[in-house]
């Protein structure tokens, strides 16, 4: 476990772009790709917002002769991980192919196409279902296309741990280098959302509006109404320090820590107890060998929630006591919605971005702050040093990366 591991490399494919670079410009210049919702019909259900993709089309990104086999899911997925990999300017071949993976994280894999298989199952007959199909309802489909679309035969797994599957999976690669199984792991996460999907999400209440307010994403702040669901694809591309000083790669940021723990929550809900989220963030600074005075910004998991919110500044709270007036706190889903498997691979590669570049996102929607904390309203321009990246799952798993500047 002594490999250090860096960031070669990000791809995006999101409501505010695709790419890193479209989508970081937007994102730090405070716009918002939440919008009405138009591909399908919201007119009897409560809430009408999402962060859709509107822009994406795969075509431009995978070969064709793939995209047939693939669906929406698979094809977000793999689109991000083709951007990953380029960003990063890698070039896969017999001679490294055996030490290249993947770790993909997703909260509901392809509702849409489940949907579909039953429809049809029940009313037409298994016979009338396209074969094509089926294999993209299991959960491990989108990585196994991205190895295919790609062209790498190593470590390969999918993370199904809901809201935190992402931030795991980026984890999980972390050990993978650490330990020597592999020199390059891209990992991330990828979340679509289906009309069925985005109905059961409203009638559980689960989303923006709730208390009465207006629909909208305002994270950390004392308005808020719920989370605005969004869908997309982040994908990071992680590589040993050695490997990547030996080909001469550019570097966004170095990942130093990983902390996971837990706390009984309800499966639907999160944890009122912040000790578990404590917990986590302690065990990534003492993997990183830091201190909570080494953190200069946190991009957080708020997401708009009533419990969620007040847990995590509940968390930073305990964690940095005093000290925390010297840390930035940032959620970016005011901005892009909650992406569910999907929102951690976005937000690190945004937070590697801002490291990279000295940039802090704004926290969208944010009035009315619920606490004290140093929260950042404004694009802010600052050099990082150490960044905190925090994931929490429903049900009650945190989780915590520390990236630094390399």
């Amino acid at each position: 476990m002594s490999r250090r591991v860096v960031i070669t490399g990000a791809g995006v494919v999101s409501c505010l772009g695709v790419g890193i670079r479209s989508f970081v410009d937007r994102l730090f210049a405070g716009d918002s790709g939440i919008r009405d919702i138009t591909r399908f019909d919201t007119c009897a259900l409560s809430s009408h917002k999402g962060a859709l993709l509107s822009d994406f089309n795969p075509k431009e990104i995978i070969n064709p002769k793939g995209i047939r086999k693939m669906d929406d899911l698979s094809r977000t997925a793999v689109a991000a991980t083709r951007l990953a990999a380029d960003d990063a300017k890698i070039v896969i071949d017999p001679t490294n192919r055996d030490r290249i993976g993947i770790i993909l994280g997703t909260s509901f894999g392809s509702t849409d196409i489940s949907i579909m298989f039953a429809r049809t199952l029940f009313s037409d007959g298994p016979m009338l279902f396209n074969p094509l199909h089926v294999p993209n309802t299991v959960m491990n489909a989108p990585a196994g296309h991205a190895s295919i679309e790609l062209g790498f035969r190593g470590f390969n797994s999918t993370i199904n741990h809901k809201e935190s599957s992402a931030e795991t999976a980026i984890g999980y690669a972390f050990d993978q280098i650490r330990a020597g199984v592999a020199d390059i792991m891209f990992a991330g996460g990828v979340d679509i959302i289906s009309p069925l999907l985005f109905e059961v999400l409203t009638r559980f209440n689960a989303l923006s509006p709730a208390a009465g307010r207006p629909e909208d994403a305002r994270p950390y702040d004392l308005k808020r109404s719920g989370p605005v669901v969004g869908e997309g694809a982040g994908i990071i591309c992680l590589e040993s320090s050695e490997h990547a000083e030996a080909r001469g790669a550019e570097v966004y940021a170095e990942v130093s820590g990983f902390g996971m723990s837990s706390s009984p929550a309800p499966p639907s809900d999160f944890p009122a107890d912040p000790r578990g989220y404590v917990l986590a963030i302690r065990r990534a600074l003492e993997s990183a060998v830091l201190s909570p005075g080494d953190i200069d910004y946190i991009s957080g998991t708020a997401n708009g929630g009533m419990r969620l919110d007040a847990l995590e500044t509940a968390a930073i709270a305990s964690v940095f006591g005093t000290g925390a007036d010297g840390v930035s706190v940032s959620s970016i889903k005011g901005a892009i919605g909650e992406l569910f498997g999907a929102g951690g691979g976005i937000r690190a590669a945004a937070l590697a971005a801002s490291i990279k570049g000295g940039i802090i996102p704004p926290v969208v929607g944010l009035n009315d702050p619920i606490s004290p904390l140093n929260f950042v309203t404004q694009k802010r321009e600052t050099p990082i040093a150490n960044a905190l990246l925090c994931g929490v799952s429903s049900g009650g798993t945190f989780v915590a990366l520390v990236f630094k500047t390399p």
